[in-house]
C-alpha cells in the first residue's frame, strides 16, 4: 500500500512503544522484548510491580477497526466457554486501543511449547480442543473478516504477483499455465463440496499457534482468524503419506466429534486448501515486499530458484488432487 504503509513501523521507536503502554495507564520498567512477529509487531513489555504484558501492534492498514473488533469478539467467547485462547484484555472497558497512527492491544504472558504431534494422546487432545472452538464458531458469522474462497486466496493471489513481475520472465509463462490449472480444480472442488458449512475459524492452526503445558493446549494469535470450512483447522497438523495423515485424522477426529459434528466429504478439500495456502504464502510475501523486515529475512524469496521450486510444487499438487484417496483411508 502507499504512503504511510511503505514502511509501516518507521516511527515505532522505543519511546514510542513504551508511552503507548503507559498511555492506558499501565506503568512500565523500560524493559522490553521484540517477540517473533512479521504481520504485526508484538513486545514483551515489563510492568512495575507485576508480571511483564504482551503488547501487539497492529500493521497499518491491513485490517479496518470493525475486524479486529471482529477477532477479539470470537476470543472472548470462546474464554467464556472456559476454551483457554488467549484473549485480549479489556482495558477502560475496551480491547483495541490506539496511540498515535497506530492501533494495539494488551495480552498477558502465557507460556507453553508445541505439542507432540506425534503423541496420540495429544492429537485426541488438540481434536475435543478444535471441537470446542469450532462449537462457538459456529454461533455467529463474521462480517468483516476474510472468508477462505478460492477467489480471495488463489485467484486474486496470482494475479497480484502476475501484475507486479515477481516472478521472472523466464518462468512466468509456464507458471501461469501450472496455477491456472490448479485454481481450475480447486474451483471445481469446491464447486463440488459448496453445501458444507462456513464458520468462524482460527484460519491459521499450525503448531507455532498452539501453546502446551501440563493442562493442555492453548492457543494465541487468532490475527487470521476467517470464515471457513471446519477441515481448514485440522489439515495443517497433519504430516506423512497418505495412510499416516489418516491415522492421525481418526485420533484427531475422535476427540473433535465429542463436541461438534464433522462432515467427512470435505476431507476432500485438504489438498486443495493446501495449494490455496501455498499461493497465498507467496502473495503474502510479495504485498509485504516494501517492508524492509521483508527482504531482511526472506532473502531466498524473488529468486529464481524460489519461483523454479514453487512451479514444481505446483505442477505436484495437480497430481495429488487428481489422485487423493486419503477419505477412503480415514474410518
Amino acid at each position: 500500500m502507499p504512503g504511510k504503509t511503505d514502511i509501516p513501523y518507521e516511527n515505532l521507536g522505543p519511546d514510542a512503544l513504551l508511552d503507548a503502554v503507559e498511555s492506558l495507564g499501565l506503568i512500565t520498567d523500560g524493559r522490553f522484548l521484540a517477540l517473533n512477529s512479521y504481520e504485526n509487531r508484538v513486545y514483551q513489555v515489563g510492568i512495575e510491580d507485576s508480571n511483564p504484558v504482551i503488547v501487539k501492534f497492529y500493521r497499518p492498514g491491513r485490517w479496518s477497526d470493525e475486524a479486529i473488533i471482529e477477532e477479539h469478539q470470537f476470543a472472548e467467547d470462546c474464554v467464556e466457554q472456559d476454551i483457554p485462547i488467549v484473549a485480549p484484555q479489556r482495558i477502560r472497558e475496551q480491547t483495541l486501543h490506539k496511540f498515535n497512527e497506530f492501533r494495539l492491544s494488551i495480552y498477558t504472558r502465557h507460556g507453553g511449547h508445541a505439542p507432540n504431534l506425534d503423541n496420540p494422546e495429544h492429537l485426541e487432545w488438540l481434536g475435543r480442543f478444535i471441537g470446542r472452538v469450532h462449537a462457538v464458531g459456529s454461533c455467529y458469522t463474521f462480517q468483516h473478516r476474510l472468508k477462505l474462497t478460492p477467489e480471495t486466496f488463489g485467484h486474486q493471489s496470482v494475479q497480484f504477483l502476475l501484475q507486479n513481475h515477481f516472478i521472472p520472465d523466464e518462468l512466468k509463462h509456464n507458471y501461469q499455465l501450472a496455477a491456472q490449472q490448479v485454481l481450475e480444480i480447486i474451483d471445481q472442488q469446491f464447486a463440488t463440496y459448496s453445501y458444507l458449512p462456513n464458520i468462524r475459524l482460527h484460519g491459521d492452526l499450525h503448531v507455532g499457534n498452539i501453546l502446551w503445558t501440563d493442562s493442555g493446549p492453548h492457543i494465541v494469535d487468532l490475527d487470521d482468524c476467517m470464515m471457513g470450512c471446519a477441515i481448514q483447522d485440522i489439515w495443517m497438523l497433519l504430516s506423512g503419506s497418505e495412510a499416516e495423515m489418516a491415522a492421525q485424522l481418526n485420533i484427531i477426529l475422535k476427540g473433535y466429534m465429542q463436541f461438534s459434528d464433522f462432515d467427512y466429504s470435505s476431507l476432500n478439500l485438504i489438498e486443495a486448501l493446501r495449494s490455496l495456502r501455498m499461493i497465498n504464502y507467496s502473495a503474502w510475501l510479495a504485498r509485504r515486499w516494501h517492508d524492509p523486515t521483508f527482504p531482511k529475512n526472506f532473502s531466498w524469496f524473488n529468486e529464481p530458484r524460489y519461483w523454479e521450486e514453487q512451479l514444481n510444487t505446483l505442477r505436484e499438487q495437480i497430481e495429488i488432487m487428481q489422485s487423493s484417496n486419503l477419505i477412503n483411508l480415514v474410518k
